[in-house]
Order: structure tokens, then C-alpha cells, then sequence
């Protein structure tokens, strides 16, 4: 269910994507809301397990995102968690609406990774079986994830070269032990872009301890879309 509340009276839409195996209830995506909720801000906790996680399809995320950004002179503030940072930066290359990013701990470069982390054996393993198991989080159960979200994650990992297209303001949160997504990708993808802010914190991949670093690096960056 997408958790939805009524658009700002001013300025722009403001969207909170979270990660995979996440959902709309998250932590982060919670505090996010409430920290700006208080500051007359609504911002849209969107469901981008779709159609499942077990069916989830990174381009279906992406074209979700997208319906979600509203009209065509609609303009959008687009915060994104990992599956959802990556899922924010693949909106923003595609579509001008979208006119700041804040970005936690982004999964750069996702099958790439998954495949290093799986190893050759595991990786093929889950294309033969056609399921992988992993934990649901929201839901706080196992679950299996087909193979056909490799095919898909992978198909759009390859546009621009393997990295994101981003030309709009972008502020990044990632953690110095993050086991899961190497803060190397962000320092990669952040080197020599003026436009693009990154914020290196002690903290894993979850980045809950560091939510009110989070929150108050936000409302700097964001100040000039705040009421307007």
C-alpha cells in the first residue's frame, strides 16, 4: 500500500523511495516524513514492490516513480534508500521533473555486485532454480525473489555506461562500514561533479543511527524547496 498525504500547498512533490525488500513503513522513510511532515512538507512514501518482491522488476519501479511524479509541469524532490537511491537516479536521468535527489546509501552498480556476492556458482545457481531466497524485511519473513529481477536489474544497470546520468542537485548519505553497497561506488560516482554532495558517515548500510545526521543534512540542502 503506498502511504499517501495531501501535495504541499507550494513548491514541489517530495517522493521517498524505499529499499529493496523494504516497503513504504520503513524506518528512514518514516522519520523522513514525520522531520519534514512537521515543517508543512508531505512527503509520499511510495510501495515499489511491484509487482511483488517475489515478480519485483526494477524498470517497473521506475516507471512507478514516474506516474507518481504527477503532471507534466509538475516538479519533484525525489529521496531514495539503496534499491531506492539507485531507482531515484535512474528517474532523474530519464525525467526533467525531478529537480533535487537525496540518496542514502544508493545501490550503485546492483548486479554487479549481487554477482561478486554470490559468486559465479550462486549466481547461476539462482538462474537454473529461477528463485533466490532472501529476507523480506518489511515483512519480516524468508521470501524468494525470481531470476527474472537479475535479467531486468542488470538491462537497466547497463544504461549510461553503468552509471547514472544525473545532472540535478544531489546529496548522498553513505556509511563507512556499509558492508552491502561499498561507499566506493558513491565516492566514484560523486568525483568531479560540482552538483553532487556527498556526506561520508560512520555507519552501515542501514544508516538508522545516523538519522538525525540524515535529517539535518536534508533541510540544508533542501532549504530552497521548503514552503516554496
Amino acid at each position: 500500500m503506498t502511504m499517501k498525504t495531501p501535495p504541499s500547498a507550494a513548491g514541489p512533490r517530495w517522493l521517498y523511495l524505499h529499499g529493496f525488500a523494504s516497503g513504504p513503513s520503513s524506518t528512514k522513510g518514516v522519520q523522513v516524513a514525520a522531520h519534514f511532515g512537521r515543517r508543512g512538507v508531505a512527503v509520499e512514501r511510495l510501495n515499489l514492490r511491484i509487482p511483488s518482491l517475489e515478480r519485483l522488476r526494477l524498470s517497473a519501479m521506475i516507471d512507478a516513480v514516474k506516474q507518481a511524479l504527477g503532471g507534466e509541469r509538475e516538479r519533484a524532490v525525489v529521496m531514495g534508500s539503496s534499491l531506492g537511491g539507485l531507482t531515484a537516479c535512474r528517474v532523474a536521468e530519464e525525467d526533467a521533473r525531478v529537480c533535487a535527489l537525496v540518496l542514502l546509501a544508493p545501490a550503485f552498480r546492483i548486479m554487479e555486485r549481487w554477482r561478486q556476492r554470490l559468486g559465479e556458482e550462486g549466481f547461476q545457481a539462482w538462474k537454473e532454480r529461477g528463485w533466490l531466497e532472501v529476507d523480506d524485511y518489511a515483512e519480516k519473513r524468508r521470501a524468494r525473489v525470481d531470476f527474472g529481477f537479475a535479467v531486468d536489474a542488470a538491462e537497466v544497470d547497463d544504461r549510461s555506461g553503468g552509471w547514472p546520468d544525473v545532472r540535478v542537485p544531489t546529496l548522498i548519505v553513505h556509511g563507512r562500514s556499509d558492508d552491502v553497497v561499498d561507499i566506493e561506488l558513491s565516492r566514484t560516482f560523486a568525483a568531479g561533479k560540482r552538483h553532487v554532495r556527498l556526506i561520508e558517515v560512520d555507519d552501515g548500510h542501514e544508516l538508522v543511527a545516523s538519522i538525525p545526521r540524515i535529517l539535518r543534512e536534508a533541510d540544508e540542502f533542501l532549504r530552497h524547496f521548503v514552503g516554496g
